[in-house]
């Protein structure tokens, strides 16, 4: 894995641009579609959370996987979904009754802009948002219907209690200071790895891969998420809260447990470097480590935000 690449910064950088401007597109225009029928403040604080930037990083992994396993058709409307269920989780992790936030992506976080009650509605509204466009968009590419399930399953899996909700609650329990080392990686494998991994594995889904490739994508997605969420927290306790646009050093203000906190920021980051030469090596014995998936995966431990 070459530490100096990412997204931004290799000869990758135009197709990750566009796939990122062609997610845009299809977050904008499923927010036109099927926004309706929502009370209207609650439907403007869908778009504002949606539409409200960021690296899309899932969404281009489902992509990136999708063609690593061999899709030839268009997977955005797909990737779509995955990001929405993003914006969910970061709705509600920002609740004044979890992390208790203000910014988000250098913005005002939901709750700040649409007071707590629209913002925990307009929350709640998106899973099923989201399932509705991975529905339809499954559909869309001519997926059978034990596809189809499969590929709700992962993503509502992810969303759910044994994924993103649950590792949030651990997270919570986290604040007392006393988490050791592997709680710690089963709290992150839930609340940010799941949708990582999520997010893979439907591409590969997607894709109609065999069994072994869509293992191997698994385990991919299950160690960048582990890469990331250590940068992350890496982040959390070297950078600035303008660099970051959101809250620097709410982890240290909070008494959580964190990677540096219990392997310093040298340690954390040696380890967010491991995972990800897992998650690649990994690719590389099913055959399918293409560029993309390399370069996401160095992208995840060497970004900057």
């Amino acid at each position: 894995m070459d530490a100096s690449a990412s997204p931004t910064s290799t000869a990758d950088a135009a197709d990750f641009a566009a796939e990122r401007e062609a997610v845009e597109r299809a977050l904008a225009a499923m927010c036109d579609e099927r926004l309706g029928g929502i009370p209207a403040r609650v439907a403007e604080a869908i778009r504002y959370s949606i539409l409200g930037g960021g690296k899309r990083l899932r969404p281009i992994l489902l992509l990136a996987a999708y063609d690593a396993a061999g899709g030839r058709d268009d997977a955005t409307a797909l990737a779509t979904a995955v990001e929405v269920v993003h914006a969910y989780s970061l709705a509600h992790d920002d609740l004044p009754c979890m992390d208790d936030d203000d910014v988000r992506r250098g913005r005002p976080t939901l709750h700040r802009m649409y007071g707590t009650a629209v913002a925990t509605a307009a929350g709640v509204a998106m899973v099923p948002l989201a399932a509705w466009a991975a529905a339809d968009a499954a559909s869309a590419l001519a997926l059978p219907r034990p596809l189809r399930a499969a590929i709700l399953g992962e993503l509502m899996r992810a969303s759910g209690a044994g994924g993103m909700v649950g590792g949030q609650m651990l997270d919570l329990a986290s604040e007392d200071g006393t988490m050791s080392l592997e709680e710690l990686e089963t709290v992150h494998r839930a609340k940010t790895g799941a949708l990582i991994t999520a997010a893979v594995v439907i591409g590969g889904l997607a894709a109609r891969a065999p069994e072994r490739a869509v293992a191997s994508l698994r385990a991919y997605g299950e160690a960048i998420g582990l890469a990331f969420q250590i940068a992350d927290d890496v982040l959390d306790a070297t950078s600035t809260t303008t660099a970051l646009g959101k809250t620097a050093g709410r982890d240290a203000e909070r008494n959580k447990r964190t990677y540096p906190a219990l392997l310093g920021v040298e340690g954390a980051s040696a380890l967010a470097r491991a995972f990800a030469d897992t998650g690649c090596a990994a690719l590389a014995r099913a055959g399918i480590l293409t560029p993309a998936m390399e370069s996401l995966a160095t992208f995840s431990v060497t970004r900057r935000r």
